[in-house]
């Protein structure tokens, strides 16, 4: 004999039906905020092939194309061969080459010459901030050096211009090209880019558990042993993934080596950082100026430069998070 269901009363009713109305209206909210965060994250993806897509098809167009007219293969192969191999850039003459390695020798010299000021500074911050400071001066100095990341980098340049290379010129003497030389440029980059140094090494040393430390300590080792041996080894591949990109960074500065270092595509060898030279980013900045006439080869030498460098940055970037993944040691 079948048992008739006994009918809810009607408040009970009213909130079982409030409650799941609330929950249905939960699920959407949770559907939309997924929804919206997917597409933000798939938006740095879909901006970032459309940029190389971008280059591409304008590197196609330089290497295939001379002033919007097809090239025959012997005269693509030429160019090919040279943009990688040759040593005069001489965009916008009659006779115009385009050998990519005064440029690259310009961009390569003011990245060494930053890291050579901003890894071993911003590596002995992030030791002292992490290991020595106590927590007032930490919570002081550590946005204070950040502040550095804020500043724009034309400020940089103005500031190479005027101070540095006047104070390169009082100490070397007339050997330091006034106003552009790649000294200049590169010590001003190497400031630029101390803060990113210090504080993603900072944030990979603080990570290393203290019970490393506390043994380290009970074995004998004093606080500086500590750090150089035990700490910075545990916590080798954030700093190293730091240095990394750090140096991309400086590889890609655009405005600060524009006027620090000129736009002079002059190939020397052995280098010469106390004379003025182009850069890769230095040379777009040129073009881009808007003189060059629009589907030129000039014009497009601007993306075949651009290409080279976005690969150049993207390899590094590629390298640091490799980097990172397989050294990351993972503590229990």
């Amino acid at each position: 004999m079948a048992i008739a269901s006994t009918p809810l009363p009607a408040t009970r009713r009213t909130m079982h039906d409030m409650m799941k109305a609330s929950r249905t209206a939960q699920k959407v909210r949770e559907a939309v905020i997924e929804i919206v965060l997917l597409g933000c994250g798939l938006m740095s993806i879909v901006v970032t092939l459309a940029i190389a897509l971008v280059l591409i098809v304008g590197t196609i167009e330089f290497f295939t194309l001379h002033n919007g007219q097809a090239m025959s293969f012997d005269a693509i192969w030429d160019r090919v061969a040279y943009f990688f191999v040759g040593t005069d850039w001489t965009a916008a003459f009659s006779d115009a080459v385009y050998g990519i390695l005064p440029l690259l020798e310009g961009t390569v010299m003011v990245a060494v010459i930053a890291a050579f000021i901003a890894l071993p500074i911003g590596l002995m911050t992030a030791i002292y901030l992490s290991e020595y400071a106590p927590p007032r001066v930490r919570s002081f100095a550590k946005p204070t050096l950040e502040l550095l990341a804020g500043i724009p980098t034309v400020v940089y340049g103005f500031f190479a211009i005027t101070v540095v290379t006047p104070l390169l010129v009082s100490v070397f003497g007339e050997g330091i090209g006034n106003p552009n030389n790649v000294l200049s440029g590169g010590i001003v980059v190497g400031i630029m880019i101390i803060p990113m140094v210090a504080s993603l090494s900072e944030d990979s040393l603080r990570a290393v558990p203290r019970a490393l430390r506390d043994g380290a300590i009970a074995l004998g080792a004093n606080k500086f042993e500590t750090s150089v041996k035990v700490v910075l080894p545990a916590a080798l591949s954030g700093v190293t993934a730091s240095f990394l990109l750090a140096v991309s960074r400086a590889i890609g500065e655009t405005m600060a080596v524009t006027l620090a270092c000129g736009d002079a595509a002059n190939w020397t060898w052995p280098p010469n950082p106390a004379q003025g030279a182009a850069t890769m980013t230095s040379f777009i900045v040129r073009i881009a100026k808007g003189d060059v006439q629009h589907g030129s080869t000039d014009f497009n030498s601007l993306f075949a430069v651009a290409c080279f460098l976005f690969f150049i940055t993207l390899s590094m970037n590629i390298l640091a998070q490799k980097v990172l993944r397989k050294y990351r040691q993972v503590y229990q």
